[in-house]
């Protein structure tokens, strides 16, 4: 591991910690259960921080029965020395001061996914107590508190009980170990998912080759512990491992330029759409950026460079397209790099315009490399036949004009006797329920807000786009009613911003056809229309199971837990109506359950691992049996609402 001085003097302090507990989403976005799991990842950032610059090689997270968690690595620990600033400890710095930490230095950290956040200090704020120990020699301690302030009414945040302490205590280790329990005053749950962590840090482990990250959970006596000498090669076979691929092994490298550290995995499978996930500094970049732009136009020139080399491309011959080389490949970008710009949506964008020249040069260059290594000439061969493959296709379909004027077409053809529009011109106001059946259409059209609900009915199975090509998803009837209702277009020339319904509701029986239907359409919605999820803009509705009734008093029971309750509530002489599908509700019942927005409840669908649903629709809906029967064995309890993408209450 790399060695560098580490103290007080170099933690840089940017501002107080104020406001963070009066205002909690300012700073870590919400305080539900994706705002709980935030303030475990600073802290976790900061151990893998370590790891990335060199420092350390050992990561353990543990939740205890009492719900707090610690985290525990073997970097340099956090500086112990008095600084001169402030006045009090390195480590007081850390948890007290907002912006605080050596990371606005590129002396202490080359690298940093900690910026991504807003620092320990916020998780210190946001908790019960705080206890952290740095391993130097000997061992230092120091813990922290909030509690209500009886002078003032008000709750004190992230208060030191004293200051450092040194212990005298000799030790061998060496690193930073941390322990805190979430406040439940600020959270609606202070229950940690052990399945959200795990999949968190086994993608860290992925892109931090050599890394060990252990998880304990002592709530069910659960270890687990992930690490991957292959790094992001592991990581595409991973991904890839319930796919036909077309060369054993992926193709892989690392570099430098100009400051910025490029590494990426890539291999093609028999699939007709492309699965790119890239990172900057750990942090995952959903929504892409010039990171990805450089990748593709790097991968794009010295492909057709190497198939002109090999006569593939004849003189007269155009180049092939980006989309051609894209077909079927699945490829990890970790970009290792100072200063970073987060923009987009969601913040998960990369910005910095010197990202792209980089990557795109790195990707040149190194694929070059790989390429006069004749034991992979078959590899490369194999990558040029499926991109001349693409490329026949594409311009079978007259070079794409003919899939851009059917879009076209589905966008302007006739919906009448289908889509129930609404009459209110304002997209952000509006909803459309894509809903299973002609009956349940019909309750839907008559139980609807005619202002701002429309209702589009399904008459039949909609396609499963997985393995399916572009113009067979475009003769699907069902695909096509979808894409003209909704407006935006699909893939490459899918627009958010023509969106005529900014919630999507999925609204099928609660049955197995009903689930299906479900899938298909959330498969469909991420090969084609992935912004539409990662925007919130994708919901499901949730038609209750039970209505129980005696004389004037009825309930709904949206499971089985439910309905003992409403049992239970109503009183003895009453009826149960068990729905088997939503055309038994009346328009009235519909609209009280499941469509008036005061009462309803629904789901909405988000993807807090791009990565992981990827691996799963793959699974779920491709054609590899034995791989989805045993992710069913394996996951099939249905109480859980995260198998398919992660889903919250709305």
């Amino acid at each position: 591991m790399a060695k560098g001085s580490y103290k007080a003097e170099d933690i840089k302090i940017l501002e107080g910690l104020d406001a963070v507990r009066m205002r909690p989403g300012m700073y870590i976005g919400t305080t539900s259960v994706k705002g709980l799991h935030h303030i475990l990842w600073e802290i976790v950032d900061n151990a893998v921080d370590e790891a990335a610059n060199g420092f350390a090689d050992r990561i353990e997270i543990i939740v205890y029965k009492d719900g707090s968690v610690s985290v525990e690595d073997n970097g340099r620990g956090i500086p112990t020395d008095i600084h001169s600033k402030a006045g009090v400890s390195g480590v007081e710095v850390v948890f007290t001061q907002l912006h605080a930490g050596g990371k606005f230095n590129s002396d202490n950290y080359s690298y940093s996914g900690g910026l991504h956040g807003v620092g320990a200090s916020v998780t210190n704020a946001l908790s019960e107590w705080l206890k952290v120990k740095i391993f130097k020699n000997t061992i230092y301690e120091m813990e922290f508190s909030s509690f209500l302030d009886k002078a003032s009414g008000k709750v004190r945040s992230g208060i030191p009980k004293a200051p450092l302490k040194d212990t005298k205590v000799k030790t061998k280790k060496h690193g930073t170990f941390v322990q805190f329990m979430p406040d439940k005053r600020v959270f609606e749950t202070v229950i940690f998912n052990s399945e959200t962590i795990l999949k968190r840090i086994k993608e860290l482990a992925f892109l931090n080759k050599g890394l060990e990250i252990t998880f304990y959970d002592e709530r069910i006596d659960y270890r687990q512990t992930f690490k991957f000498d292959g790094g992001l090669t592991d990581f595409v076979k991973y991904l890839n491992e319930s796919k036909n691929t077309l060369y054993s092994e992926p193709l892989y490298a690392k570099a430098e330029k100009d400051g910025i550290v490029v590494e990426f995995a890539i291999q093609h499978t028999d699939n007709y759409v492309d699965s790119l996930y890239s990172y900057v500094n750990n942090v995952p970049t959903a929504e892409g950026g010039m990171h990805e732009t450089g990748f593709r136009s790097g991968l794009t020139r010295v492909l057709n460079d190497y198939a002109r080399e090999r006569n593939v491309l004849k003189e007269k011959d155009e180049n092939l397209q980006g989309e051609d080389f894209k077909e079927g490949l699945t490829a990890i970008i970790s970009v290792k790099m100072q200063n970073v710009q987060f923009e987009g949506q969601t913040k998960t964008k990369l910005g910095n315009p010197e990202a792209r020249p980089a990557v795109e040069s790195v990707t040149v260059h190194e694929l070059a490399e790989l390429m006069k290594n004749k034991k992979l000439a078959k590899t490369f061969d194999r990558i040029l036949e499926k991109a001349m493959g693409a490329a026949k296709a594409r311009m079978a379909a007259k070079k794409a004009k003919e899939i851009a004027r059917a879009s076209k077409s589905i966008e302007a053809q006739n919906l009448v006797g289908k889509l129930a529009s609404c009459s209110g011109r304002k997209p952000e106001l509006n909803e459309l329920f894509i809903v299973e059946g002609d009956s349940a259409g019909g309750s839907a059209k008559q139980a609807r807000m005619r202002q701002f609900q429309a209702i589009l009915p399904l008459r039949g199975k909609p396609l499963n786009v997985e393995k399916k090509k572009i113009d067979q998803i475009l003769q699907n009837e069902e695909i096509r009613t979808i894409i003209s209702a909704l407006g935006t277009g699909i893939g490459k020339d899918f627009n958010i911003d023509n969106l005529k319904y900014h919630k999507v509701i999925i609204l099928s029986d609660a049955d197995q056809d009903g689930a299906h239907i479900r899938a298909i359409l959330l498969t469909f919605f991420f090969r084609y229309m992935k912004e539409l999820v990662t925007a919130g803009h994708v919901y499901i509705g949730m038609p209750p199971l039970y209505r129980v009734a005696k004389g004037n008093v009825e309930e709904y029971a949206y499971n089985d837990s439910e309905l003992n309750a409403k049992i239970e509530k109503v009183g003895k002489g009453y009826t149960i109506q068990r729905y088997k599908g939503l055309g038994e509700m009346d328009p009235s019942q519909l609209w009280e359950t499941t469509m008036d927005p005061k009462s309803r409840t629904m789901m909405q669908v988000s993807l807090e691992d791009v990565a992981e649903a990827e691996r799963l629709i793959t699974i779920l809906m491709g054609d590899e049996v034995a791989a989805r029967k045993q992710y069913i064995f394996d996951h099939a309890d249905f109480n859980k609402q995260d198998n398919f993408a992660k889903m919250k209450r709305s």
